[in-house]
């Protein structure tokens, strides 16, 4: 199962548009077999504040439409306490500047959720180690995305 904390720190969604993300990541955790505890923090952001996030941890001096960080990629050993209850996997978070969802929504001709939609499974599938680095992990990673948002109704 997969729980996720949110927070729109823009106010611009409404809470039918932010059920239907974590509906979504949802199902992306099923399609990719999530099946133990899992956690993973959303955010919904200014593009003065992802651009913030940007300069800051990636050293790239504008806004951008998703940020994610996986924290399992910077765990080298897991540590097993005997008898200590199981943790919930926490994958990482995802950052998502609204602006910029909208404006690239306006630029490819699609909906708003659609692009909200693609954001979150593109930073959903970063978190579990999904990369476009090369043409091979590219099309991995852009099939991955597109099966899951058509399984959800969010096609082009």
């Amino acid at each position: 199962m997969l729980e996720i904390e949110y927070n729109d720190e823009t106010g611009e969604l409404s809470e039918n548009q932010i059920q239907q993300i974590l509906e979504l990541l949802t199902l992306a955790a099923e399609m990719e077999n999530i099946t133990e505890e899992s956690e993973l923090s959303l955010t919904f952001v200014t593009n003065e504040k992802i651009h913030q996030i940007n300069k800051e941890y990636r050293g790239v001096d504008r806004p951008t439409d998703v940020i994610s960080f996986a924290l399992e990629e910077s765990v080298e050993e897991e540590i097993e306490i005997i008898g200590a209850p199981s943790m919930p996997r926490i994958l990482g978070d995802i950052i998502i500047s609204i602006p910029k969802a909208k404006e690239q929504a306006m630029e490819y001709g699609h909906s708003f959720m659609r692009e909200l939609g693609f954001l979150a499974v593109h930073g959903f599938l970063h978190l579990l180690g999904y990369d476009h680095g090369t043409k091979e992990e590219e099309k991995e990673m852009f099939t991955k995305q597109e099966k899951i948002l058509t399984q959800f109704g969010l096609s082009r």
